[in-house]
């Protein structure tokens, strides 16, 4: 049976179809958060079958079909790579209604063509039309950025990391352009003594530099910073529970650090104080680079401690948790801004709940000097899908202003998932061209069309301002007048 992918997929009505195809469609993308392997992109890596590009590293899928009844031995564990794929297409037809059904067929469809139902009639046929084409000379990483027509990619990478692929990426002749994002998630875990000292070694390695004291260990931050800066880097990243807002002083912070740097246990308060005197700082950095800084707030991580020993992180054991956000949030903000530091920000919640809260924060910190200096993300994780997308969609329009957004991302470790990018520009063409039928906007083409277009491509390029390649046109740089 064919799939229920139809051309006009999401698009209810004539003024949606129209803004879709001849707006939103053409605009290349723009993906300014994801966790690719920087390496694969250096290397033009080829799939080796469409389980390779399909699922590996996909919790997504994992998750689905755990909840399916499939051993881990074919999530993580140590099926053969088609025994992996069989079970996922086994637990296909037991997704419908969730987001995997209608990911799982666009990613078929628009990379390899196949617009079968996927199930377990279909299921060979499938692997061998993939593989056959994953087998084509113009079916490696280059050329699967080219006809999604990339022009920006953002990684996630520790302080710590070389970026040697990130400067191998930069000589070669693709469109694409790949740039690193410092997240130092790592400097901010003294409760795990033996993680965070080996990850000072790794930093002292890297900054050719001691890190026995508190000054050492920031005055290196500050030189990976400089480093990353060197290499285009142009965002930050933080994921966490909810924002350290607990006064703590220079002096408390080193008593703090050479604690843990010793190996002694630290107090849950300790861990506050220090987190809040750490976070500050990289908002200095940030600010006095001209970055953006992401805040990803929510996630109640590893949540299964036996599947963590066994699999690792990041591979599904995660979920929404439920921490109050709002006044430690509007304290980090308040600070950042009373010291002069507050940079561009895009926040991110988890939470559902959270939708009206960093809705509102982003507007107390509006300060006239950059359109949307604060802005309130796109759906995340668990959020990114047609209900969790409407919902940010609709809080940002209430509150703020949906035209200054910076759109979609894609927040994945998969290359397939640039599909992600059409499946938002049509929910959001869907929305508004419901409104224009409904009375509540006006059929002025040029009006909407304008909006569709800086949403879909235009304000993320203007907003971050990397470099893109001569055929993705040129930015129009926003000012970030807290650059100096």
């Amino acid at each position: 049976m064919k799939t229920f992918i139809t051309e006009n997929f999401l698009l209810e009505t004539e003024t949606a179809r129209e803004l879709y195809f001849n707006e939103a469609a053409p605009q290349p993308i723009y993906d300014y958060h994801c966790h690719l392997p920087p390496q694969l992109i250096a290397e033009n890596y080829r799939f080796r079958n469409l389980y390779d590009i399909w699922l590996g590293g996909d919790h997504y899928k994992w998750r689905a079909m755990r909840a399916n009844g499939i051993d881990e031995r074919f999530c993580t564990g140590n099926a053969s790579d088609e025994e992996k794929y069989q079970a996922f297409v086994r637990t296909v037809p037991y997704t419908l209604r969730n987001p995997l059904y209608h990911w799982s067929h666009l990613e078929l469809l628009r990379y390899f063509g196949i617009d079968d139902l996927i199930n377990e009639e279909s299921s060979g046929a499938i692997w061998k039309a993939a593989n056959a084409r994953l087998a084509e000379l113009d079916f490696g990483v280059h050329g699967i950025l080219e006809r999604n027509r990339v022009a920006v990619i953002v990684t996630t990478d520790d302080p710590t990391d070389s970026l040697e692929y990130h400067r191998q990426a930069r000589g070669l002749n693709i469109k694409t352009r790949l740039y690193p994002a410092f997240r130092p998630d790592a400097a901010l875990k003294i409760d795990q003594p033996v993680f965070f000292n080996a990850w000072c070694e790794k930093l002292g390695a890297a900054s050719n530099r001691g890190v026995s004291t508190l000054a050492e260990f920031l005055e290196a931050l500050k030189q990976r910073h400089d480093f990353f800066h060197e290499q285009g880097c142009r965002l930050s990243d933080h994921g966490l529970e909810a924002c350290f807002a607990t006064e703590c002083d220079e002096r408390q912070a080193a008593r703090i650090f050479e604690r843990a740097r010793s190996g002694q246990p630290v107090t849950p308060e300790e861990v506050r104080q220090f987190g809040t005197h750490l976070m500050l700082y990289f908002g200095h950095l940030d600010a006095a680079r001209g970055w953006t800084k992401q805040l990803h707030l929510g996630a109640l991580r590893s949540n299964n401690s036996r599947a963590l020993q066994k699999a690792g992180p990041d591979t599904g054991f995660d979920s929404i948790g439920d921490f109050p956000q709002a006044a430690a949030l509007g304290w980090y903000l308040n600070r950042l801004n009373d010291n002069g530091d507050l940079p561009k920000m895009v926040l991110y919640n988890l939470n559902p709940n959270d939708n009206y809260v960093l809705a509102t924060m982003a507007g107390n910190f509006q300060d006239g000097s950059v359109p949307g200096k604060i802005q309130f993300g796109s759906g995340w994780w668990f959020l990114d899908q047609l209900e969790g997308m409407t919902w940010q969609l609709n809080a940002l329009s209430n509150l703020g202003l949906l035209r200054r957004f910076v759109g979609m991302l894609t927040d994945s470790r998969s290359f397939l998932s640039y599909t992600r990018h059409e499946y938002f520009r049509r929910l959001l063409c869907n929305l508004i061209g419901g409104d224009v039928e409904k009375g509540l906007l006006p059929r002025d083409m040029k009006l909407l069309g304008a909006m569709v277009r800086e949403i879909s491509f235009e304000n993320a390029r203007d907003f971050f301002g990397l470099e893109l390649a001569p055929e993705y046109g040129e930015n129009r740089k926003v000012a970030a007048t807290t650059a100096r």
